[in-house]
């Protein structure tokens, strides 16, 4: 019954639509027929993903590779969103990001920064990129750090790996400071993702495979929240203390099958 006025949705995109990993990226079974039902049923759907190594129009290339029918215009995700922010507040970051995902930051200034924007660098989180990022920071009579979400850790097909909250919580201790979160589990960022839908937060189901920064960030905005047994979903993720989902399903596929029936 909860689910009976959901009018429009978001998919999280890693672990619940495909993993990625050494041998390259393999969709979730079932995943690509999920989003042609969507598509075949007029719902409006946004792919809404804290992804921060690649740009988006690399990320919808690889998708369609995998048969998804996506565009880069329907994924929102967190550095355009902390691009608008800089320029609003006329910041210029010291970027600790993936090099992939550097055309994001076109147009940027980048001369004497005064604040610093971490991303998901994955293998270039080196002691010297993270000390500089640091030592920046110590400099800057108001410390200001932006984190492109904060997941603690996400599953590519070898297993699971350190996410960006790690990184950050690592200057936040170190600097003494809090980190402003741009992507989920950001209010802001649910807010703009249901303003694109055109519909109210409680029109709106959130599927993703993270516990906190998926289910709970939508819930905390009036959404639905709806976890995945695929990605980093954990069996502990169901007997959380603090965020229950609307419910748990499978996999996408089955959480489509529950929103169309309805």
């Amino acid at each position: 019954m909860a689910f009976r006025g959901v009018r429009g949705l978001l998919f999280d995109i890693s672990g619940v639509m495909y993993e990625g990993g050494s041998s390259g990226p393999v969709a979730v079974p079932g995943s690509v027929d999920a989003v042609r039902r969507v598509h075949e049923a007029g719902l409006p759907l946004r792919f809404c993903t804290n992804e921060s190594q690649t740009t988006r129009v690399i990320l919808a290339t690889k998708l369609q590779g995998l048969g998804f029918d996506i565009c880069s215009e329907d994924i929102l995700s967190p550095a355009p969103a902390v691009c608008r922010i800089l320029r609003e507040r006329s910041l210029r970051p010291h970027l600790l990001v993936y090099p992939d995902a550097l055309p994001e930051y076109h147009g940027i200034d980048l001369r004497d920064p005064n604040c610093v924007v971490i991303g998901d660098a994955a293998k270039y989180f080196t002691y010297d990129r993270l000390n500089e990022a640091f030592q920046l920071l110590l400099k800057l009579p108001q410390p200001l750090l932006f984190c492109l979400g904060k997941g603690k850790y996400y599953k590519e097909t070898d297993g699971l790996k350190l996410d960006v909250g790690a990184f950050t919580c690592a200057l936040e201790y170190a600097c003494n400071i809090k980190a402003e979160v741009v992507g989920k589990p950001s209010p802001a960022f649910f807010t703009a993702a249901v303003q694109e839908l055109q519909l109210e937060p409680c029109q709106v189901a959130m599927i993703g495979d993270d516990l906190v920064g998926d289910v709970g960030g939508a819930q905390n905005c009036g959404l639905l929240g709806i976890l995945v047994r695929t990605g980093k979903f954990r069996p502990e993720d169901e007997h959380h203390p603090s965020v229950t989902p609307h419910t748990v399903v499978d996999d996408l596929s089955a959480a489509v099958s529950l929103i169309l029936q309805e």
